[in-house]
């Protein structure tokens, strides 16, 4: 018999992108979205469409703040494992508009709890980001490093949910894996993403704003490299047996929880992925260099360690091969949306 995974965000980029290798792997997936105008609603509408288009894909739409509607879908669909990745998303749209991270980022992911606690799946895996690292001077980041001094209020957020996350596995026995995603690029991506603002204007011949004068370094990871890895850590799931090994970053010995950096385990700068555009796009930038923004960070760096201890996997898109990939999806399905 298939298995279910009750995913939330399923019309968001890691979202689609999961539900799609799920479902071509012939798993039955009840997706829980909203469909917010934060980004193009076009967009998610052509994302939820292809998915659409497997008979075991179902989707609900309705706000992770609205528990009875949660809770009846996730119900309903008895998953054998939840998967949430529902959530306000940008570090620089939070500095403007602060309490929608705390409605969907906190309320939302208590309420997902809430119903992890009723449902029961087999597995609950979270997303999180490595913007919870702060602005720590030790790279790469690893899971066992301080993450209690966040610099923006969509990173205070998702470490809130962490710590709730982790509160319910120990009261309830729930097995949990968060995941602490790094700068995630690829095809069917987020309009108000770096690397999606610098095709745009590339194309448009705009400037792009270059903040710290270029001065910047990331841990880029491949969308398809992610989810891979989010696929594998599905079937590692933790019993609090081995939590005191590297492998549970900080967990609490007996404690069913884990965090897991996703990432490349490269860093990369920035001025590399604006290079990789312009040779995929056959364009030269403009660069309108700045002074750092607020509540940013200089580097970035995933120390994937744990993610290959437990999955034998290691991300290995290049940054040219990940680029050239979500150019040509640029270039072809996204200029065709973007001019109906």
């Amino acid at each position: 018999m298939a298995r279910t995974a009750f995913i939330t965000g399923t019309a968001g980029f890691v979202g689609f992108h999961l539900s799609r290798l799920l479902l071509e792997e012939g798993w039955a997936v009840h997706g829980f979205d909203a469909m917010t105008d934060y980004y193009d609603v076009r967009l998610k509408q052509a994302r939820v469409a292809i998915l659409g288009a497997y008979p075991q894909f179902v989707q609900t739409i309705a706000r992770v703040e609205d528990f009875d509607a949660l809770h009846a879908a996730a119900a309903a669909a008895a998953p054998d494992v939840i998967i949430h990745l529902a959530a306000q998303a940008g570090v620089r749209h939070s500095l403007e508009q602060p309490r929608q991270y705390v409605d969907t980022n906190i309320v939302g992911s208590f309420n997902l709890l809430e119903t992890a606690r009723l449902v029961r799946p087999h597995h609950l895996l979270m997303a999180s980001t490595s913007s919870v690292y702060g602005a720590n001077r030790k790279i790469p980041f690893a899971e066992s490093d301080r993450a209690d001094a966040p610099l923006t209020i969509y990173a205070a957020t998702k470490k809130a949910s962490e710590a709730m996350a982790h509160s319910y596995a120990h009261l309830h026995g729930i097995a949990t894996t968060m995941f602490r995603f790094f700068t995630v690029y690829g095809p069917w991506g987020r309009p108000d993403m770096a690397y999606f603002k610098f095709a745009e204007a590339i194309r448009a011949g705009r400037p792009i704003d270059v903040y710290n004068h270029g001065d910047m370094a990331r841990d880029f990871t491949y969308v398809g490299d992610l989810v891979r890895a989010i696929r594998l850590l599905v079937d590692a799931v933790p019993d609090g047996k081995d939590a005191a090994s590297p492998a549970d970053g900080n967990a609490m010995t007996g404690v069913p929880y884990r965090v897991v950096n996703i990432g490349n385990g490269r860093q990369l700068p920035l001025m590399d992925l604006i290079n990789a555009i312009e040779n995929a796009m056959g364009l030269r930038a403009v660069l309108n260099l700045l002074p750092m923004q607020d509540g940013d960070v200089k580097a970035t760096w995933a120390d994937a360690t744990v993610l290959k201890q437990l999955t034998d996997y290691t991300p290995a898109t290049t940054l040219d091969e990940g680029v050239d990939a979500f150019i040509h999806w640029f270039n072809t399905e996204y200029s065709q949306l973007a001019r109906s």
